[in-house]
């Protein structure tokens, strides 16, 4: 397996608060974390950094080898709560980091199993073959509304209020995690990115980018595609294969 990521400031922003990281643990096993952060000039960007510093330190120190598909699942619960702790203190004892937090997409694949933490709006999909799974729901207002029938998937890719998360790392002491086990086979792609990419790229030229480029050259041209859609907010994007 293969990693491969960026992060961008976008066109409009001055500051880019989304982070990321990723390790290759072995052949068949690697890891990747993207956070957007939110807050304050300077919040977004520290709870982004804390939350991707915290999981990737804890994940390299405590994953073994020898661990079954239910332990990997609890170790990276574990991890991002913590994370989200570390981030809410933080923020209580620093009036100007009041109200930070972050979105979090924490991934780990081994062997043919995918195993996805997340938190937020950011977003985990699978491609495989000439189609494309949105594995993440967005912890948002408008995904509410979509789920209640109140809007169509149409009307919700360019809702005013698209962007209003429900659930983050840091804002409260606790956080409900969405915990998703899906398959991995040869050829799949796995993309995780932030919502700068979400919302400027569409799914169809997603399995395009990915099934016509590799490496270095896909991650860029996901991030051209972002920005030619409009690139308003930071783009961060990774993809495994």
């Amino acid at each position: 397996m293969e990693v491969f990521s960026k992060s961008d400031v976008g066109l409009v922003r001055t500051q880019n608060q989304d982070d990321f990281r990723f390790g290759v643990i072995s052949p068949s096993c690697v890891w990747a974390v993207v956070c957007d952060g939110m807050g304050g000039a300077n919040g977004g960007n520290i709870a982004s950094a804390t939350a991707v510093d915290y999981i990737s330190t804890k994940i390299t120190d405590l994953y073994k080898r020898d661990m079954t598909k239910e332990q990997i699942g609890e170790l990276m619960a574990e991890i991002v709560m913590q994370a989200n702790r570390r981030i809410f203190d933080l923020a209580s004892h620093d009036p100007e980091l009041a109200g930070m937090g972050t979105t979090c997409e924490f991934v780990f694949v081994k062997d043919t199993t995918v195993h996805v933490v997340h938190v937020g709006d950011s977003r985990t999909y699978a491609i495989r073959g000439g189609k494309i799974k949105q594995l993440t729901e967005d912890h948002s207002v408008v995904q509410e509304m979509v789920r209640r029938g109140e809007l169509t998937y149409e009307e919700a890719q360019h809702h005013p209020n698209k962007n209003f998360i429900t659930r983050a790392l840091g804002i409260k002491t606790s956080v409900r995690l969405d915990y998703i086990e899906a398959n991995f086979i040869y050829g799949d792609v796995l993309l995780i990115c932030s919502d700068g990419l979400s919302n400027h790229v569409t799914t169809g030229d997603m399995v395009k980018i990915c099934h016509e480029n590799r490496g270095e050259d896909l991650i860029n041209k996901l991030i051209d595609c972002a920005k030619e859609g409009g690139g308003s907010d930071n783009i961060t994007a990774t993809v495994i294969y």
